[in-house]
């Protein structure tokens, strides 16, 4: 990357897709991590499709020959490990533990040594901090373990000797991406001729709101189920004060988008939300904190049941109206970050940021009602960060497993050798550690119970009989969790996500007709960085935490609390879907 070309770009935007791709290399500018852009930021992917096009184009000639790329033949291999080489100290899962290495590497090869075991491994540093691993490195060989590859080598110099522009790929690039021919028919404001931002906030002024609730979640599907249910309890029963949303769950940041176009189709673009940490505690670099480890995030599946399905709601996101508020880059220096962007004002909150603001809209002597569905990173980081655990009234964890027998196994199912641990505790065991040694009022809601009111079936035939758009919404959920789960065995797990709405109803729902049965019990959470164990459950009469647990409740009940509460009229969507929405946004506003 040049200044030259970024000026250049930021004078050639003549189609939507110049523009967009533009706006997106400024944002990466404009939130770089220190001053040095031009020098550190790559147009890596960029240059490769470039080089990969125009070989394509002079296919038959000699070596790849292109027009943005000299090419090279060499011999090159990647490196796994690190010198000396045959070396057994169980880093290596290609030889350490077998009595053959894998793919019949040589036990003294280049593949046989040291493998870096974290950011901060020490064998990879020497005295002067330097570090000496090299593993991920592509590096020429001429041994058995390198292979013969075409290698662009270096990007060729601009032909036109008078551009400001030094390489012959930044013209093209730039050219390429304005020219008129299959360039974007529409962006949003010109696809739908009375598009318009609308803002729904409710009017509370003649009401006496409820007891104030802030929700943690983690955008499981089970989630956003129970964050429509919290959206139906009268106002006057409940006040939904805030929403503080973990990555270190079953979805990533960026699903808050989802978070926000539920709000907006509630009518409730007034409630605030904050985004939690990335990594679970004591996960994230100590220096660098914009990267770390994954140890316990990588349990949840990339595809079938975990991130990508949650991240797209099942498919159904498409179906929710599109709220004005979105995750952005934006940022502000008010906060920390290096320079202003554009719209500063449109940063993202972060979840410390949202509750210290809702502590002091609280009305004097009034306390908090916490209701957790994910991993309790956030809850335990208002612990350690904030002084402001007497306000809050109770906290319900929906999470954790109690096992009775050794066939009473958790729901941790990527992880064979935890067979006693709940997903919520699990990803991060070091902050529920620290939420129930904290001594705060908890309710727990444990997997045992959650399995016993998670029968599809009996809800679907519910909802069939309501008319809202949100059960109509949570209806087409459930019934793609339940198809899903009879037609392929990836999908098992879930009626893990329905188990998680009762939190919510048994905060919120009517006791009398619920039922339930509590038992309080002195609990221990383990988190002591080993994957076999972290996250489960102990009873320790001398050293446990005494929580309130939920051992049973009316099955029937719950159902039927659950739709009723949905099917009700009142604090109904304002916005039923994206096609009214779309509807809206064609037609003129004196009309709609």
């Amino acid at each position: 990357m040049t200044e030259e070309f970024f000026k250049a770009f930021e004078q050639s935007q003549w189609t939507y897709e110049a523009q967009y791709c533009f706006k997106s290399l400024k944002m990466a500018r404009d939130t770089w991590f220190d001053d040095r852009f031009y020098t550190s930021y790559f147009m890596w992917d960029s240059f490769t499709s470039g080089v990969a096009v125009s070989i394509m184009r002079n296919y038959g000639k000699n070596n790849g020959e292109n027009e943005f790329a000299e090419m090279e033949y060499m011999n090159i291999s990647v490196v796994t490990s690190n010198e000396p080489y045959g070396i057994c100290d169980g880093s290596n899962p290609l030889f350490d533990g077998l009595h053959f290495p894998k793919f019949k590497l040589n036990k003294s090869g280049l593949h046989s040594g040291h493998v870096q075991m974290g950011l901060r491994d020490p064998f990879c540093f020497v005295e002067n901090g330097k570090g000496k691993c090299k593993d991920g490195y592509t590096e020429e060989g001429t041994g058995p373990d390198s292979v013969r590859v075409l290698v662009a080598t270096k990007a060729k110099p601009n032909h036109d000797l008078t551009s400001k522009l030094n390489r012959e790929f930044f013209t093209n690039f730039l050219d390429v991406l304005n020219r008129p021919e299959n360039t974007a028919r529409f962006n949003l404001t010109t696809e739908f001729p009375h598009f318009r931002q609308a803002f729904y906030e409710p009017d509370f002024k003649n009401k006496t709101l409820g007891k104030p609730v802030v929700f943690d979640m983690d955008m499981s599907a089970g989630d956003f189920m129970a964050l429509f249910y919290l959206l139906k309890v009268p106002v006057e029963l409940l006040n939904l004060k805030a929403i503080l949303v973990s990555p270190t769950g079953w979805a990533n940041a960026a699903a808050i988008d989802i978070v926000y176009d539920l709000l907006h189709m509630m009518g409730r673009d007034d409630i605030p939300v904050g985004l939690g940490d990335v990594f679970a505690m004591s996960q994230s670099d100590q220096i660098f904190h914009l990267v770390g480890d994954c140890k316990y995030a990588k349990a949840i599946p990339h595809g079938s049941g975990g991130f990508l399905d949650s991240d797209t709601l099942y498919g159904l996101a498409r179906d929710l109206p599109r709220s004005p508020r979105r995750y952005t880059a934006e940022n502000s220096v008010k906060f920390g970050a290096p320079r202003d962007t554009d719209q500063p004002e449109l940063r993202q909150p972060l979840a410390l940021e949202i509750w210290t603001s809702i502590l002091k809209t609280m009305d004097p002597g009034s306390k908090i009602t916490v209701l957790t569905n994910g991993p309790l990173t956030s809850l335990a980081k208002i612990i350690t960060r904030t002084n402001s655990t007497s306000f809050i009234q109770n906290v319900y964890i929906v999470g954790g497993h109690i096992n009775r027998s050794s066939l009473d196994e958790g729901n941790v199912f990527t992880i064979p050798s935890n067979r006693y641990a709940e997903f919520n505790l699990f990803l991060d065991p070091i902050a529920a550690k620290t939420v129930f040694k904290s001594g705060l009022n908890i309710t727990l809601i444990p997997l045992g119970t959650q399995r016993k009111v998670s029968r599809f079936v009996e809800t679907i035939k519910r909802l069939q009989l309501t008319r809202t758009p949100e059960a109509r919404f949570v209806k087409s959920l459930l019934s793609r969790l339940y198809t899903l789960k009879q037609a392929h065995h990836r999908y098992r797990h879930t009626d893990i996500f329905f188990g998680e709405i009762l939190g919510a109803i048994l905060m919120a729902g009517d006791q009398r007709k619920l039922k339930p049965t509590m038992q309080e019990m002195p609990i221990k959470v383990i988190a002591e960085g080993i994957e076999a164990i972290d996250g489960q459950i102990l009873i320790d009469e001398k050293h446990g935490k005494l929580v309130q647990t939920l051992k049973n409740i009316d099955p029937m009940a719950y159902y039927d609390q659950f739709a009723d509460r949905l099917g009700d009229e009142k604090q109904s969507a304002v916005l039923g879907s994206y096609d009214e929405q779309r509807k809206m946004w064609n037609t003129p506003p004196n009309r709609t």
